[in-house]
């Protein structure tokens, strides 16, 4: 009961803002002295902190208490086909270490992708202890089929990997006891967009757009894994019988028309810089938007080409899941300005329903850092759950356990 209620209070915290004493107690059904008594215990450990005098509620000012950021962090990271990446997130959302590292996953064994992604972790690990945090566990994103009970990257048709146990390289790498999870990409985008307390994204379709397309389903502020945990892979529905081969293996997916290899193909010669897998996301991307903001008409034509088969699958997927927003995040939403007008129109034109049965697009703010904000998202769950897993500040100063 005790853990219970700690968890009741610091998750409401976090979904509603800071809160009094008394509006805490009438909000979530419990004593005044049973959330002073849960609130001194969470101040102990050092998750949250006094916010000063509430304002604009009705009755007796008091004085607020608000999630603590210093105290705990959760990482995450992730792994690509041009880059691996990690960022440790306080209570707050507060960013406290992030780093990103350009590579070729084509170009090699995926065992020393993997080592150097234990390495980046190790990094930010270190990175957040002397910001004075405590870790709470690190979420892996991978991009494919992933065996959650085993680990297993079973198919990652843009890594070019098949049946890698990453759980247990990375385990290997980071120590037995490290705390680390391992998840689909897609799915930690999808956790990362859907916005606790915000109504308005708790029914939402992710699209997370880099060489291939994935995502995430967010209904009723819970993510959908499906029947085996497969649930998301849009970027695999057939769109275009008989079109491009697609790194699964099969003919004319998604991905093939919508992702950022085909908009590179479209817009750029193959010795053309832009092409150059050397070259960050961020850089090439920036130079596709420089050369459409000058009015590069080839630029402009495989803008408008890939902005039409995305609004082709978004009416496809509004069709039949009709969700509140479908938020497209990724490289889709460094260029999204360019390709707001297209997916419009084709996304009225493809939905039976009136007013596309009242579905908004909506371009993600978090770019390329949506897969390892939901990776750290998930991290912190465990502290959400339960707070005692926190070393008391006492301990900590002291140097208290991993």
């Amino acid at each position: 009961m005790r853990g219970t209620k700690l968890s009741l209070v610091l998750r409401h915290l976090r979904d509603h803002g800071p809160r009094s004493r008394a509006r805490l107690a009438a909000e979530l059904g419990l004593t005044r002295s049973a959330v002073s008594a849960v609130v001194a215990e969470l101040e102990e450990l050092g998750v949250v902190r006094a916010a000063g005098v509430e304002r604009g509620h009705v009755g007796r000012p008091g004085t607020a208490v608000e999630l603590d950021g210093r105290t705990v962090c959760g990482i995450g990271a992730e792994i690509n086909v041009n880059h691996i990446a990690t960022i440790a997130l306080d209570l707050t959302g507060e960013v406290v270490a992030e780093h990103r590292v350009a590579l070729d996953a084509h170009a090699l064994p995926a065992t020393e992708v993997l080592d150097r992604l234990g390495a980046l972790v190790e990094r930010t690990d270190t990175d957040a202890r002397a910001a004075g945090r405590q870790v709470a566990g690190c979420v892996v994103g991978v991009a494919g089929l992933l065996d959650h009970t085993h680990e297993v990257l079973t198919v990652g048709p843009n890594l070019r990997w098949h049946d890698v146990p990453v759980g247990a390289v990375l385990r290997g790498r980071l120590g037995a006891g490290y705390p680390v999870a391992i998840e689909n990409e897609g799915n930690l985008a999808a956790i990362a967009e859907s916005v606790p307390g915000d109504p308005a994204r708790q029914d939402v379709l992710v699209i997370f757009g880099e060489v291939g397309v994935g995502g995430g389903i967010v209904a009723g502020g819970r993510l959908l894994r499906g029947h085996q945990g497969y649930a998301g892979e849009f970027g695999h529905m057939i769109v275009e019988p008989g079109g491009r081969r697609c790194g699964c293996g099969r003919v004319g997916c998604w991905e093939t028309v919508a992702g950022m290899r085909a908009l590179l193909d479209a817009a750029a010669d193959p010795d053309d810089p832009v092409r150059d897998p050397r070259l960050s996301l961020d850089g090439r991307l920036a130079e596709i938007n420089r050369r459409a903001d000058l009015g590069d008409m080839r630029t402009l034509a495989a803008l408008d080409q890939v902005g039409a088969a995305v609004g082709t699958g978004v009416a496809m997927l509004t069709n039949v899941l009709n969700p509140a927003a479908i938020v497209l995040s990724g490289y889709f939403a460094v260029i999204g300005h360019h390709l707001r007008p297209t997916i419009s129109e084709h996304l009225v034109a493809g939905v039976l329903a009136p007013r596309a049965g009242g579905t908004r697009v909506e371009f993600s703010t978090l770019g390329f850092t949506a897969a390892v904000r939901g990776g750290a998202t998930v991290a912190l769950d465990a502290v959400f759950d339960d707070p005692t897993v926190v070393a008391p500040r006492s301990d900590a100063l002291t140097g208290g356990t991993r």
